[in-house]
């Protein structure tokens, strides 16, 4: 294999990769030396030093030998189809070889060459001579209608078609030997050259001449799109895409390289730029005996079908070629790059080759680094499905102490490993992380290990810690697991566990709180409360109350919150209630005396009573129609003169009015009050007339005042309303005078409402008579009774029934 050093930081990557073309090449270049070389599709040809050329296939096996010359072979060349070889020997001989009929034609030399070189160029179908007279020809190439040739002068082009020559790029350094730096010349495309000569690069493009421009010039033209000049003298060039492979020669004085690449040729990509160049890569090569080689004695060739670079040398061929995926994997896991490389084989996994255990390697390097967490995630992508490499990786972290860290990325799906792997993690974690340990039971599925084997070995835990919360609240889990609900449930309450209520909906266990109740209380009374009356199918009121005898004020709150839901459920624990709300509640005593229907007012006032709980007291002597003694109260015990007009409002009963009066009239403030609010219910002349002359009344004038003011906002309310009433009279009496007016639709199907016939005759040009009532009842005229002691006026028979009762129509048929 071939080596490269590149000259580059180390961390970028290559853009080629390198061999040496072996095999048969190999024996050849031991016993010969290689002069130069092309490359077809189908096969090499190689000429040497002396004489021979050989047909090689692209692994460099001899598959033809043509003894063509004894000395050197200069140049080779194939026609398209690879049928012919065009031989160049230093004798100055050509050589066609028609490798079809390997039959081969020597053709002599129509030309003179006294040193063995070309010193004129001839179109051999037209026996012509193209150029001559300015020194050897060292190099031809050919593509279409174009031949480019060079001299010791410079370079021309010639146009087959138009027969002439268009142009001539001059050599740059004269000072260089023509055979010791030859210059190199390659067909980028049809109209591309590119020329590279000593340390001079110039890529010119043949373009056609404006017709109008044209004159006596030829009908194309050159232009040199880039020129650049390069650090070491070029032995050969090739395309790739836009950019360019050259070859070149170091001489060993350079002042640009290091000591360990003097000499070696180098292969760079390079991106021509319009006055310079950027180089990409660049590669020092070791190629056998490189220190006894000259610029002219490489040579670089090129497959146009693939991105074959060949760097011939007298002892050695290597071979370049663009780096593929697998390559790109290559350099990434070298360099430690193993989530790229990854990375890269999952997106090129159609295209790579090889590379089937990257992601193994990549856990390996993440486990040499101490990167536990890390290596363990990437289980999941490298291991997938395979359950026998994931019990092979649980078993090694578990050596190196880490099943922490792969215990979070185990399978857990429809694949799974044996349960026996996941219990072993389990019985690792409850020695250590008892937190890790309720982790696990919390995201695992309980099917993944048998349970009751972890249940003893908790109960185990147990016995040396009893009261260890993380290890009751998961062994609680595994028992709800096991859907042994009970046991969950008497942990869960020890340990006023929040989840306790949502296990006892979820798996309906009412039966198995019956005698929890206080417990549920104590944890949570709110709740507990809300559950219990949710579920008075499950379990009863009557049970609840029982079981909440012996603790009052958890009674309280459960009867409390039933009265609040419903006012007559419990009525027969409203007596009790009194108590429990005089107790522990007394904000709620007065409402729920209010709204209770069922509870007992005398056992309710002596309570009241016994505890002096005065506004309680005057509610229940007001409800049981005490309203004096109430008022009393309020008057005596409460002094509350607001409170007592409020009452007296409430009742209003004009005997209360009277005893507040009395009351109040030795009392200066309580007239105060009754002046500011009595004017609505009392006339005030009573209240002022009973005033003692000389008493001092604070804030008379301004009571007064409102007086006055309250009985002129009367005086305009009632002329307001009576305003309302009578336009209200008058809109309804002309409403229904109209209505009154408006006809009524008698036809065939209505009867008379007194013989139940037509009300109208068959024959409707006889004379008859119909009376229609406002009420929509009809009758035949002769139907009716006669209208008594007031002619013109009748009634309605049927509406003045129902008004009057019985006989009522006859009387008043009668009036």
């Amino acid at each position: 294999m071939a080596t490269a050093d590149s000259e580059e930081d180390t961390e970028e990557e290559p853009k080629l990769k390198y061999e040496r073309l072996t095999n048969g090449v190999t024996e050849i270049l031991q016993k010969d030396a290689a002069s130069c070389m092309t490359v077809h599709d189908k096969f090499l040809a190689l000429g040497t030093h002396f004489g021979k050329v050989y047909l090689l296939d692209i692994q460099g096996n001899v598959t033809q030998k043509f003894e063509i010359s004894s000395v050197k072979i200069n140049q080779i060349s194939l026609d398209e189809s690879g049928d012919h070889v065009g031989i160049c020997s230093e004798d100055g001989k050509t050589h066609v070889v028609t490798l079809t009929l390997l039959f081969s034609t020597y053709l002599c030399s129509m030309f003179c060459c006294p040193l063995q070189m070309l010193t004129n160029l001839k179109l051999m179908k037209y026996t012509s001579v193209l150029h001559e007279g300015e020194g050897n020809i060292t190099n031809v190439k050919w593509t279409a209608n174009l031949i480019a040739w060079a001299n010791n002068v410079g370079v021309k082009i010639y146009d087959i078609c138009s027969k002439q020559r268009i142009t001539n790029v001059l050599r740059d350094n004269a000072s260089l030997r023509p055979d010791m730096y030859p210059c190199s010349l390659c067909w980028k495309d049809n109209t591309t050259l590119i020329i590279g000569w000593g340390s001079s690069v110039k890529i010119c493009v043949v373009k056609e001449r404006d017709p109008t421009q044209m004159r006596d010039l030829p009908s194309r033209y050159v232009e040199i799109v880039s020129a650049f000049e390069t650090e070491f003298f070029i032995s050969g060039l090739a395309p790739l895409a836009d950019q360019l492979v050259t070859l070149y020669y170091v001489k060993e004085n350079s002042e640009h390289v290091e000591e360990e690449f003097r000499t070696r040729p180098r292969l760079d990509i390079i991106q021509p730029l319009a006055e310079g160049c950027e180089e990409i890569s660049s590669d020092a090569l070791t190629v056998r005996n490189f220190q006894e080689n000259q610029c002219r004695d490489y040579r670089l060739e090129h497959s146009e079908g693939e991105s074959l670079f060949y760097i011939v040398s007298p002892k050695d061929i290597v071979v370049a070629k663009e780096r593929d995926q697998d390559d790109h994997i290559d350099w990434l896991l070298e360099k430690k790059k193993y989530e790229e490389a990854l990375m890269a084989a999952e997106i090129s996994f159609k295209n790579i080759k090889r590379h089937d255990k990257i992601g193994m390697a990549f856990i390996n390097h993440l486990v040499e680094r101490g990167d536990y967490d890390a290596a363990a995630r990437k289980c999941q992508k490298v291991l997938g499905k395979n359950m026998d490499l994931w019990e092979n990786e649980v078993y090694r972290f578990k050596t190196i102490g880490q099943l922490k860290a792969i215990s979070q990325y185990l399978p857990r799906g429809d694949l799974r490993l044996r349960p026996a792997i996941y219990e072993m993690i389990l019985h690792e974690f409850l020695k250590t992380d008892y937190e890790g340990f309720a982790t696990l039971i919390r995201e695992w599925p309980g099917e993944l290990y048998n349970n009751m084997a972890i249940v003893q070995a908790v109960n185990e835990h147990l016995k040396k810690d009893p009261t260890n919360s993380m290890l009751l609240t998961t062994l609680a889990e595994l028992y709800t697991y096991d859907q042994r609900y009970d046991r969950a449930l008497e942990i869960y309450l020890k340990l006023r566990h929040k989840d306790v209520y949502q296990l006892i909906h979820k798996h309906n266990l009412f039966s198995s709180i019956k005698d929890k109740i206080v417990l549920l209380m104590d944890f949570d009374k709110e709740k507990a409360v809300d559950m219990l009356l949710d579920n008075e199918d499950k379990i009863s009121m009557d049970k609840v109350v029982e079981e909440l005898k012996d603790r009052s004020e958890l009674l309280h709150v459960y009867l409390h919150k039933l009265f609040k839901r419903d006012h007559h459920k419990g009525q027969k624990y409203h007596e009790r209630q009194i108590s429990l709300y005089a107790e522990f509640d007394r904000p709620n005593l007065l409402p729920f005396l209010r709204e209770s229907m069922h509870c007992p007012l005398e056992k309710a006032l002596e309570i009241c009573q016994q505890r002096h709980f005065v506004e309680e007291t005057v509610f229940l002597l007001s409800r049981m129609g005490n309203c004096r003694r109430a008022l009393q109260m309020i008057m005596e015990e409460l002094a509350d003169v607001d409170k007592a007009i409020e009452f007296a409002k409430e009742q209003d009963d004009r005997e209360l009015w009277e005893d507040l009066i009395s009351y109040s009239i030795d009392k200066p403030p309580f007239i105060t009050g009754l002046l500011n609010n009595i004017g609505t219910h009392v006339d005030p002349i009573l209240l002022i007339h009973r005033i003692k002359e000389g008493m001092e009344i604070p804030n008379l004038r301004d009571s007064l005042v409102k007086i006055l003011q309250d009985y002129n906002l009367q005086i305009l309310l009632r002329e307001g309303c009576k305003k309302i009433l009578v336009a209200d009279s008058l809109s309804l009496l002309q409403r229904m005078h109209r209505t009154q007016k408006r006809g009524v639709r008698v036809d065939e199907e209505n009867i008379c409402e007194s013989c139940h016939t037509p009300i109208l005759p068959s024959d409707t040009a006889q004379a008859f008579g119909v009376v229609v009532f406002h009420c929509r009842h009809m009758f035949h005229k002769e139907c009716l009774p006669s209208p008594g002691n007031l002619p013109g006026i009748q009634y309605c028979n049927i509406c003045s029934a129902k008004r009057r009762g019985p006989g009522s129509g006859i009387l008043e048929m009668k009036k």
